[in-house]
Order: structure tokens, then sequence, then C-alpha cells
């Protein structure tokens, strides 16, 4: 995986192999299939690529059809479903070996003044007094040099990890009996990013895949990488609200409201560090008991 913000953005930048026709090649990593939130963002820059200048996304829908191949690259053909003078909309399919293996459909706005309310930001302990990953991944196992690999793994991410509603001393989550599936992490891109909002936009995409299944299983006490659980991203939907930086801290607080059926329906509020809601996330997961 990208191992800074450099080889992030560079991982973004796909290569135009005709009008509306992209590659995006996978970095080198121990993954045997492709990580959902590459896929999600390269997809995203492809749509990018077509519409209008002054345009910006303000949703994208997502499903992952196949796991992705990491030894080949990823070919992305954007469709121009729709071009209006407030909004444009794009369909881009990813496939590899001639099959789809991800559909994505996303949605542009020009920027326009409107009503404005938002929840409001819960009170959370600092990045600072949080977890990081390969402490969570040593103390899991603890083995040191599985933290160790976790960090190289994701080293261009930044991810705090504040507790869920299984650790209430730690988290220190008010109780909610409404809502027994939360969790709450800091997360930022590992260094700094451009000043371009189509770049902070995709890379937010990237990081956002990585934490959001795992509140589902939070009642049941296991993780995405358990063996005991079988997981996987089903689809992936973003809404974007307010402008903001991925390369600052962002507030991912996430709750999941249903479980069943073997799939896991979860939902996360980004605030920025000054409160305010910036994105809205929903995603549903395999989340299979290994018999």
């Amino acid at each position: 995986m990208p191992s800074s913000a450099a080889e992030l953005v560079e991982l973004l930048d796909l290569e135009t192999l005709d009008t509306d026709l992209f590659r995006g090649r996978s970095p080198d990593t121990d993954r045997q299939r492709v990580f959902g939130g590459q896929v999600a963002a390269q997809a995203l820059i492809a749509a990018i690529r077509t519409v209008d200048d002054g345009l910006e996304v303000h949703s994208l829908h997502a499903y992952f059809l196949r796991p992705g191949d990491t030894m080949i690259p990823i070919i992305y053909d954007s469709e121009r479903i729709r071009d209006g003078r407030s909004f444009e909309t794009r369909r881009v399919v990813a496939r590899q070996h001639g099959r789809a293996i991800f559909y994505l459909t996303a949605n542009f706005q020009r920027p326009e003044e409107g009503f404005e309310h938002q929840d409001e930001m819960p009170e959370v302990p600092t990045p600072d007094e949080g977890l990081t990953f390969a402490q969570i991944a040593q103390l899991r196992s603890g083995d040191p040099e599985a933290g160790a690999e976790w960090a190289k793994e994701w080293a261009a991410l930044d991810t705090r990890f504040l507790g869920n509603s299984t650790y209430p001393g730690q988290t220190r989550l008010k109780e909610d009996t409404d809502r027994p599936a939360r969790a709450q992490f800091w997360i930022r891109v590992n260094g700094d990013l451009p000043d371009d909002r189509i770049l902070h936009g995709a890379a937010f995409a990237y990081a956002s895949d990585l934490t959001l299944l795992g509140a589902s299983l939070v009642p049941h006490g296991l993780h995405v990488a358990s063996p005991k659980v079988q997981s996987a991203s089903l689809d992936h939907t973003i809404w974007f609200h307010r402008p903001f930086r991925a390369d600052e801290w962002l507030l991912y607080a996430q709750d999941t409201p249903s479980t069943s059926s073997s799939r896991g329906l979860a939902h996360g509020h980004i605030f920025r560090p000054d409160g305010k809601l910036a994105i809205s996330v929903m995603q549903e997961g395999l989340i299979r008991k290994v018999r």
C-alpha cells in the first residue's frame, strides 16, 4: 500500500488511455485483493477527469462486484450520463480480466448558497489520546511485529482509535441503549497534500473504506480481521457536505443501525476539528460467520 502521502497522490494519478478511458495501477502490497478504498478513489478521479471546471463532487454511490487483482492494472471507463447547468452525472465501471469489478455513479454540482443545519459533533478525546492501528494490532496479537507490519502496510494514513461501545472506559462514549454498535476514530492522510479539493475528496474516499465495516461487529466482540469472520465491502456511498482537508484530522463517528443475513450496515459522520459536518458515509458489507 502507499507508504506516504506522496505515494498516495501518485496512486491517484491515473493514466489517460483514450477519451474517458483511464488506467490505474496498484501499489506493492501483500494483500491478496485490491483495497476497496483504492478502487473507489481511482474511479472518482476517472469521473472527475470528465466533468467541466467549476463543478465539485457532492455524492457517489458504488458497488463492489468482484475482488480486484493486485498484480495487474485496473481500467476505468467513465460514461457521461448527464450534463446540466447545475449538475453533471458520471458512471464509471472498473474492469480487470475483461470483467467489471466495481461500479460507481457520481454527481457533481456548481457551488451555491442555501439553507444550512447539521448534527452536533460529539465531545471526544484528542487524537493524541487515541491508539494507532499498529498499537491495536499489537495488543490483539501480543506480537510487536504485527504492529510493525500494519504500520508499514498503511503508512499513508494516520488513524487514532478512540474506542467503541464495548470499551466504555476508554471511549468515553455516552451510553446509548438505542445504538449498541458505535465506534469513533480520528483519521487523516499521514503527510501534506497539495491544495486541490479534487485530491482531498479522492484521498478521503480512499480512507473511508478502512474502518467503517468494523463498527457492525462491535456488539459481537469481533473485528474484520478475525479468522471467525469473512468480511468484504458490498456497496459504499459518500455525501460531501462542506470543504475539508484530508491531511488534517477528521473525526469519523460511526454507528451500525442493523446487521442481518450476514450483512452489516454502517453509517459514518465525518467532522472537521472546528465541529463542521463535512461528510456522511454509509456502507453495507459482508460479515459472514466462518464455520
